[in-house]
């Protein structure tokens, strides 16, 4: 099957050399890191795809399409594979269509939405929008090398989602362009609401070729972390921070001990036996900040400049779901969840977890605003993994106690609690992917056209 894919899809790109059949070549691209949960490392390990092939333009992604459709085979697109639940890896062999050379940035526009290609990766863009006096509304700890495409089809939010929300609010995201698998594949703008068609679909009903991308006017930030004697002093220190309209701030995230201890790298801005406050500040607001943690009683342990995507230390490489792969380095038995606790009653839903599990779940917070304007403490609590029923139970325990859940240990749209209750997104693919070719099996409601009854 291998040759035959790889004659037909050497004719349809300009350069035979895209098309990639080395094993190992086209198990890296067909796998993201579904491994920081050890459900998906059990279930996808052995998934890869039969061939990558990597196109430089839309007209080359519409032949790819035209062509996989014609013939049933199954098409998988991939961003930078950055993720960690899996959606990028193939079920069902076939195609994996590496977009990583779609990677242009074509303009930035005087009203700061930067047009690109889904390849392009962040912090090029980032750059790139700093030179102009704009940045990113919002990023993920991977930005080095998550792309645009890859953080719209599978991400949420990150640094910057403190005060701009998650990817679906506020217009962050104006409009995509998407090469659908229909019979004869087109190119569909969706702009305005119809752009949640598409994003966090994980490229089951679209293949992303063009993004407008909302950003915001640059700020000189500066990185600073604190040490406070509790949990909840920290916590609540941040929280006050996270809420409160006078502070400027890109990144409120709080650690509890010992989970600082897994940052080796920057062990300076680590305060023995102390939770750590770790946030991204207005450097014109960073003695402001200073001088209220030191009422609240915390211990400043760092406070310097943030110039960019190459600043070193770079302490977003330890927030968000960075926190997890160091506490994997330092024991893999760790792994985790994505929670949101209740705005009022978080304190109660920490002191059930804690008194229920113990120091099986250790909590890290990231303060995020969602789309009504509420400041929410979002989650990446540690969970050291004993069993997948025990993991279950954790969830499971979590919504009786009304903390809402995106379980990471699950390969489907509908199970990862992101997916639309308005279903939007499965009314798409039946639109664009009758067949059921982009990324199959991701999305569980859906039943092919040739199955459907």
């Amino acid at each position: 099957m291998t040759n035959s894919l790889a004659d037909g899809l050497r004719e349809l790109v300009s350069d035979p050399a895209r098309v990639l059949t080395e094993l190992a070549v086209v198990e890296k691209l067909s796998k993201d890191f579904y491994w920081y949960s050890p459900v998906l490392k059990r279930q996808l390990e052995a998934k890869a795809a039969d061939i990558a092939v990597q196109p430089i333009d839309v007209i080359e992604v519409l032949a790819i399409a035209r062509y996989a459709g014609e013939n049933g085979v199954p098409l998988t697109v991939r961003g930078a594979g950055t993720g960690n639940y899996g959606q990028c890896i193939p079920l069902r062999g076939g195609i994996v269509l590496d977009l990583s050379l779609l990677n242009k940035l074509e303009e930035i526009t005087a009203d700061g939405v930067a047009v690109c290609q889904p390849g392009l990766r962040l912090a090029t863009l980032e750059t790139a929008a700093l030179q102009q006096g704009w940045e990113l509304r919002m990023y993920p700890s991977t930005l080095a090398r998550a792309s645009v495409g890859g953080f719209l089809g599978g991400g949420s939010g990150g640094i910057g989602s403190v005060t701009h929300g998650a990817l679906r609010d506020f217009d962050t995201v104006r409009a995509i362009e998407v090469v659908t698998m229909e019979a004869e594949p087109r190119v569909v703008r969706h702009e305005g609401p119809a752009v949640h068609e598409i994003l966090h679909a994980w490229g089951t009903n679209g293949i992303m070729t063009r993004v407008w991308f909302a950003l915001t006017p640059a700020v000189v930030w500066s990185q600073f972390t604190a040490g406070f004697e509790t949990f909840e002093e920290a916590f609540l220190f941040a929280k006050g921070v996270a809420e409160g309209s006078e502070w400027t701030k890109r990144l409120v995230t709080v650690f509890e001990w010992p989970i600082p201890t897994f940052f080796t790298p920057v062990k300076q801005v680590v305060a023995a036996g102390k939770a750590l406050v770790l946030m991204m500040i207005a450097t014109a607001q960073l003695e402001s900040l200073r001088s209220a943690a030191e009422s609240a009683g915390g211990e400043v342990t760092f406070a310097g400049d943030y110039v960019g995507p190459r600043t070193q230390p770079l302490l977003s490489d330890y927030t968000w779901n960075h926190t997890t792969l160091w506490a994997m380095k330092a024991d893999p038995t760790w792994t985790y969840i994505q929670a949101a606790f209740s705005p009022t009653d978080c304190l109660e839903q920490f002191r059930l977890l804690r008194a229920r599990y113990g120091e099986e779940i250790l909590f890290h917070i990231e303060f995020m605003k969602n789309g009504q304007g509420v400041m929410i403490p979002g989650a990446i609590p540690l969970v050291f993994f004993k069993s997948e029923e025990r993991l279950n139970e954790m969830i499971a325990y979590c919504g009786e106690i009304g903390v809402f859940i995106a379980n990471p240990h699950v390969n489907s749209l509908e199970g990862g609690g992101r997916y639309r209750a308005d279903n939007i997104q499965l009314r798409a693919k039946r639109k664009y992917d009758p067949k059921g070719l982009l990324n199959p099996g991701k999305m569980i409601g859906f039943e092919p056209e040739a199955l459907a009854k």
